[in-house]
């Protein structure tokens, strides 16, 4: 148990009244509440559809599934993510193609996209990482080119951030949210897609209802059309991320003035902090800085009591990625290479007090005096 951990779930009153009334409904599955987190989302993102979800993960695998992306396909991803977002096309027997991202912004290069398109490219997965925005009006002119790739964005970490004031979530052909604990609201496990796109949208309904016709289902009729599954979101799960996501202005606003406040500390210690993409609002779910001696911080830390931890993975360093037969790994990865041996994240959560924050920047610049760096 750590004095001060990596985050903590931030769960509102109103989420807690919640999930009383649905326990005291006894409708535990997919249900109102999901219907009115669903519809929280399509307006605070301002899209037409928004389609709750199992996880994150589910939710790509099932965007791509509607898409009808599958064997002989392939998908381009950063190499700096977490392992699920090429899991997705992998899982449905599509090839996940790995390239580099920018050292500075820690997001997929935009030339080496270009680069690894082939005939077979049907879509791109970038990822807004950490809350960092993609720049749209880079993805646009590969969009233009290619009009027939789909871009479906990772924006697991990314509610809330903007680019040219529109919100993440908006931009591609779908994207996908996650709402784990150390996301900026929470469902405990689950996720939720966004769209535009009508057809897409009803596939997406269809295939998580176990292939069900939904116009149907709603008329009381059962009819299966399609393979589908299980990814609903339950009503106890969307109840909890019903109440937070009311509050979601104000929970970004803490985030930011506790980021602001992590710069204005770390001004005269010898780190790097990842840019934040032009014309862009950052939603801040991990704050990350980068320094050579990540592993010694690491170390140093945990043992103050203090968790931190690595940013994320380096694909092409995982096992799973270099043996696998539906995965490509394009090029150097040097950005990915640094930011995979140099990034880490501090603690950052709704309720964390300003004697934490200052604890944390202490501890770890009094590791970076022992290490000579400053």
């Amino acid at each position: 148990m750590f004095r001060i951990p990596l985050m903590k779930p931030y769960i509102p009153n109103s989420s807690k009244k919640n999930v009383l009334d649905v326990l005291n409904s006894g409708v535990l599955t997919e249900g109102i509440y999901t219907q009115r987190l669903e519809k929280a989302f399509t307006q605070y993102i301002g899209t037409s559809y928004a389609i709750g979800v199992t996880s994150c993960t589910t939710g790509l695998e099932l965007v791509l599934r509607a898409l009808h992306i599958g064997p002989g396909d392939e998908v381009i991803v950063p190499d700096y993510t977490y392992p699920a977002t090429a899991f997705a096309p992998m899982l449905l027997g599509a090839t996940a193609v790995i390239v580099d991202i920018s050292p500075n912004t820690m997001l997929i290069d935009y030339n080496a996209i270009k680069q690894a398109i082939t005939a077979k490219t049907k879509a791109i997965i970038p990822v807004s990482l950490f809350g960092n925005p993609l720049n749209w009006d880079e993805l646009l002119c590969i969009k233009k080119e290619y009009p027939n790739i789909n871009i479906i964005e990772d924006a697991a970490c990314s509610l809330g951030s903007q680019f040219r004031n529109i919100k993440t979530g908006a931009w591609g052909d779908a994207a996908v949210f996650s709402m784990h604990p150390r996301k900026n609201i929470t469902t405990g496990e689950g996720g939720m897609i966004t769209t535009n796109n009508k057809e897409l949208a009803e596939s997406i309904q269809s295939i998580k209802h176990f292939g069900m016709d939904i116009s149907k289902k709603l008329k009381g009729e059962t009819i299966f059309i399609q393979l589908g599954t299980n990814y609903k979101l339950s009503n106890i799960q969307s109840a909890i991320g019903e109440g937070q996501i009311q509050l979601i202005d104000s929970i970004l606003k803490q985030r930011a003035t506790q980021v602001q406040l992590y710069k204005e500390l770390l001004k005269s210690l010898p780190i790097e902090i990842p840019e934040t993409t032009s014309h862009s609002t950052h939603a801040w779910q991990s704050f990350c800085i980068i320094t050579p001696q990540r592993d010694q911080l690491l170390d140093h830390m945990r043992k103050a009591g203090i968790e931190i931890q690595i940013g994320t993975y380096a694909l092409h360093l995982q096992p799973v990625f270099q043996q696998h037969p539906l995965c490509k790994i394009k090029g150097e990865m040097n950005g990915s290479q640094k930011a995979f041996t140099h990034c880490c994240t501090l603690p950052l959560f709704h309720t964390m007090t300003v004697a934490e924050q200052k604890e944390v920047i202490s501890i770890l610049a009094e590791n970076l005096s022992s290490s000579n760096l400053m």
